[in-house]
């Protein structure tokens, strides 16, 4: 499942983390946590008895899959439950807008490679982020980590569906645990 991937596994430790997570509002969450409690994405798929790894790309039957499957993860259900909720995320960026300011505006992913170099997560495990301060010196598939308000919004861009929007109060490098500085 794509909780194996999630970017948080076990790296939340040492007293500059506890520093950071304690600051008033935020919490701190992983990515499980955008996805509604019992949520299978490959539920749809396992039944009708064709092993899709088993099909060659130009198959009629792995391209109908692959549209299946785009259609079902762009539609991917969201915690409501986090609807609103001030919240620190780590991820990978994608960026969308960039000015001469900075980044203002990018796709926070769970993985490396995420809407660049293979098919993009289902929406539910993509946040679109406006920043309130453009970030400079963040690029492409760069590691960060993000606060700001979580709202369920879906919406598509050129690389993705997001089935999250957030709105970027803070940006900065991600080593494993927040710093008390963000990255502008």
């Amino acid at each position: 499942m794509l909780s194996r991937r999630i970017l948080l596994a076990g790296v939340l430790q040492g007293a500059a983390w506890a520093a950071w997570a304690r600051e008033p509002g935020y919490r701190i969450i992983g990515w499980d946590a955008l996805l509604p409690a019992g949520w299978d994405p490959w539920a749809e798929f396992s039944a009708g008895g064709v092993d899709l790894r088993q099909l060659p790309d130009d198959d009629p039957r792995a391209r109908a899959a692959l549209a299946r499957l785009r259609r079902v993860w762009d539609q991917a259900p969201t915690n409501a439950a986090l609807d609103g909720a001030l919240v620190r995320l780590p991820g990978y960026v994608v960026p969308l807008e960039q000015t001469a300011q900075g980044l203002r505006e990018l796709l926070l992913v769970p993985h490396y490679g995420a809407c660049i170099h293979t098919p993009p997560p289902p929406a539910n495990q993509i946040v679109h982020v406006r920043l309130d301060t453009p970030a400079r010196s963040v690029g492409t598939m760069d590691t960060v980590w993000i606060s700001g308000r979580l709202q369920v919004a879906r919406s598509e861009t050129s690389e993705a569906v997001s089935g999250w929007k957030l709105a970027g109060q803070r940006v900065e490098r991600y080593t494993g645990t927040p710093s008390t500085t963000g990255l502008r």
